[in-house]
C-alpha cells in the first residue's frame, strides 16, 4: 500500500499538469497498481491468473508489465502507451519511464534476461534497452535511444543509437556504453583516458 501512495506523489512530482485528484485518470497508475497485485500472485505462484490480469491490464492500458517484473517505490509512466517491461526486469525507486519504451529480452539469454534499471532513473520516449543490462543511479537515457548488452555507469545522461554516455557527473563527454559484465575499472581507466584529452 505503501508503494502506491509514493506512486501517486511520484504524479505530481513529475507531471505538471496533474491537477487535484485527476491521478485517478492516468493509466500509468493502472498498470502499476495492477501490477502490485499481480506481482503477489507470481511470487505465491499462482499458475495463470497473474498473467491474464496483466493481459487485461494490457488491454485498457496500452502498458505491459510482466508479474514477474520486479519494481520498487515511486515509479512513473507518462502517457503509456506502448510500454513493455519484460519478466525479469528490476526496476529501482523513483524511477520515470516515458511512452513506447521497451524494458526487452534478446531472446538469446536464460534465467535473468532483461535490464537491471537502478534508483532515480528517467528512460525517455521510444528509449529500447535490450538484454540483461544494468543502468545505474542518477541516471537518464534520451528519447529514441537504443541500448543493447551494454551497461550504464551512475550519474550519466545516455543518447542516441546506440546509445553513448553525454554526460558524466555534471560534465559533457562522448563516451561508447561499457560491454555488459566489462569489469569497472576497465572502463574508469578508458574513460580517464578520453577526459585526459
Amino acid at each position: 500500500m505503501l508503494s502506491i501512495i509514493e506512486d501517486i506523489k511520484t504524479i505530481y512530482r513529475n507531471d505538471p499538469a496533474a491537477r487535484n485528484i485527476e491521478f485517478l485518470l492516468y493509466p500509468g497508475l493502472h498498470a502499476i497498481i495492477i501490477h502490485r497485485f499481480t506481482h503477489l500472485l507470481w511470487r505465491l505462484k499462482i499458475p495463470l491468473i497473474p498473467r491474464l490480469l496483466s493481459q487485461i491490464s494490457r488491454f485498457f492500458t496500452g502498458i505491459e508489465i510482466h508479474p514477474g517484473a520486479r519494481i520498487g517505490k515511486g515509479f512513473f509512466i507518462d502517457h503509456g502507451m506502448g510500454v513493455v517491461v519484460g519478466e525479469t526486469t528490476e526496476i529501482g525507486d523513483n524511477c520515470v519511464l516515458f511512452h513506447n519504451v521497451t524494458l526487452g529480452g534478446t531472446g538469446k539469454h536464460k534465467g535473468k534476461r532483461h535490464p537491471t534499471i537502478g534508483d532515480n532513473v528517467m528512460i525517455g520516449t521510444g528509449a529500447i534497452l535490450l538484454g540483461p543490462v544494468k543502468v545505474g543511479n542518477n541516471v537518464k537515457i534520451g528519447a529514441n535511444t537504443f541500448i543493447l548488452m551494454r551497461d550504464v555507469p551512475d550519474n550519466t545522461t545516455v543518447a542516441g543509437t546506440p546509445g553513448r554516455i553525454v554526460k558524466m557527473n555534471g560534465q559533457e563527454v562522448d563516451i561508447r556504453l561499457p560491454e555488459s559484465g566489462e569489469k569497472q575499472t576497465e572502463f574508469m581507466e578508458k574513460r580517464n583516458i578520453f577526459l585526459d584529452k
